[in-house]
């Protein structure tokens, strides 16, 4: 049973990834934002749990991968355009599209890196909590939306850029 106990953390990132783009069609943007950032609490002590267990797999990175990839790369990509982005046309599209294109190559690449305690680039979970957060903070207070034209590409660079580094924890 140990062994599953992290499995069923990602598997609950999943579903509320996945309940976060369904309260986007229903245009409930404050759910969709705290689902998506309870999300980041479950995918940040699923792997702690795994390595506490010491039960952590490669099908368990792997999933953990591809729920991340749901809950903080297209969940996130559909709330911020649905409720911002989708003013701008074609270039809300493209600026949404890059956001998960550039979280799902900064997890294969992390999947695929035999780094020694650094890595390039911010967690698409920080990226996609962020937007969550600005989300949250445009419905409660007011931000423009040309702020998160800026906001969201500047993200997705920071997924993939070398500049920036961060210690494995």
């Amino acid at each position: 049973m140990k062994t599953h106990l992290p499995n069923l953390l990602t598997f609950g990132n999943l579903s509320l990834g996945i309940l976060a783009i369904i309260s986007v069609f229903s245009e409930d943007y404050t759910l969709s934002s705290i689902l998506i950032i309870l999300a980041a609490f479950m995918d940040r002590f699923d792997g702690q749990l795994a390595r506490k267990l010491d039960v952590e797999s490669e099908i368990g990175k792997q999933l953990d991968s591809l729920s991340d990839l749901i809950s903080f790369g297209v969940a996130p990509a559909i709330l911020i355009w649905s409720y911002s982005l989708q003013t701008f046309g074609f270039i809300g599209i493209i600026i949404i599209v890059i956001f998960a294109i550039s979280g799902a190559y900064r997890l294969a690449k992390f999947n695929v890196t035999d780094f020694a305690g650094t890595f390039s680039g911010i967690p698409i979970t920080l990226a996609g909590g962020i937007v969550a957060l600005v989300t949250l903070y445009s419905i409660n207070y007011y931000m423009h939306d040309y702020v998160v034209l800026i906001i969201v590409p500047l993200l997705s660079y920071s997924m993939v850029s070398k500049k920036i580094h961060l210690k494995k924890k």
